[in-house]
């Protein structure tokens, strides 16, 4: 008998259904990092639902991905060897753990058109979808689906919706290398839902709460039915719109020195007004708000060169 906890190296597993009909192909993952268990729990529970009939795949196909990173999710830890979710991309010569997933990962998402990636977070806060960047043509993300991607992505059942993150992350780098840190490249920025982009489809992260709220597979399992019922996988009423605020990341600080903190309670989606306090530095100096906006992804254990927290603003984008 194998013992499944010793080979945490073991093959990716993959589900999927195809619909007796055209339609478009969309990719689900979850557990990218091991330590997010929504994800495969709300997976499982679609997978037994589409064999069963109650999710009948009527059109186009859908993958199911129940744990992307099976060496982390048997460690019960964030990573294996890396953080599978940075520098996502086919290596000639892969160097870990996380590398040989990758070159299986990066072609399946070629094969589709749509990635919902699922994840938790630690610490407080509510479920919130990451989308991505507005059409351009730009060099860093080009991308012509932000229409198809938004509209997916209001629709999920999550009340608020981030994007923006891959330019501010240029910046974010940028900031680093200026503050004398030794510094990564871009594409350490790039996840699942960038490499679909850049492969010529659209994605979303969803953030289904904190790892251990048991409300946050039952987030991921309402996400999937949206998801198919959207897109027309299945025969259902298409979900409304359940986003009521857009953020836009327009901003970053980064953690300068030992000591440098966030200051207050803050959970990303919190909204802080302008010049309103948000971290301190070592020193006692306020780190406040440029104007009125929102905080994202406060880091309460933020060390030298970390990102203490990114700040966003209230979004024209259209969803």
């Amino acid at each position: 008998m194998i013992d499944v906890q010793t080979n945490v190296e073991g093959p990716l597993e993959t589900i999927r259904f195809a619909g007796l009909n055209r339609g478009p192909k969309l990719i689900v993952m979850g557990a990218v990092h091991g330590n997010e268990t929504c994800g495969p729990n709300a997976i499982l529970r679609a997978i037994a639902d589409c064999r069963s009939g109650r999710l009948p795949i009527r059109r186009g196909q859908v993958t199911f991905v129940p744990v992307a990173n099976l060496k982390a999710y048997h460690q019960a830890t964030r990573e294996g060897d890396r953080n599978l979710n940075r520098d996502l991309r086919e290596k000639t010569i892969p160097h870990d753990y996380e590398d040989r997933i990758g070159n299986l990962i990066c072609p399946m998402l070629r094969e589709h058109e749509v990635l919902l990636d699922i994840h938790s977070f630690s610490g407080e806060g509510v479920p919130f979808i990451f989308a991505g960047p507005l059409d351009n043509n730009g060099s860093v993300e080009p991308f012509r689906f932000a229409k198809a991607e938004g509209e997916f992505a209001a629709r999920l059942g999550t009340s608020v919706v981030i994007h923006g993150w891959l330019d501010v992350y240029g910046r974010f780098l940028h900031e680093r290398a200026r503050l004398g840190f030794s510094n990564r490249t871009i594409s350490e920025g790039v996840g699942t839902t960038e490499y679909m982009r850049f492969s010529g489809g659209y994605g979303v992260t969803l953030e289904c709460g904190a790892h251990d709220d048991p409300e946050s597979a039952e987030v991921g399992y309402v996400a999937i039915v949206n998801a198919l019922a959207h897109l027309r996988l299945i025969d259902a009423a298409p979900p409304p719109v359940a986003m009521k605020t857009a953020i836009q990341i327009v901003d970053m600080f980064v953690c300068q020195a030992e000591g440098d903190r966030i200051e207050g309670a803050w959970k990303t989606g919190d909204p802080v007004a302008a010049g309103q306090v948000i971290a301190r530095r070592a020193n006692g100096d306020a780190v406040t708000a440029p104007g009125a906006g929102y905080i994202v992804f406060p880091n309460r254990t933020a060390k030298p060169g970390d990102g203490l927290c990114y700040f966003g603003v209230a979004s024209r984008r259209v969803f």
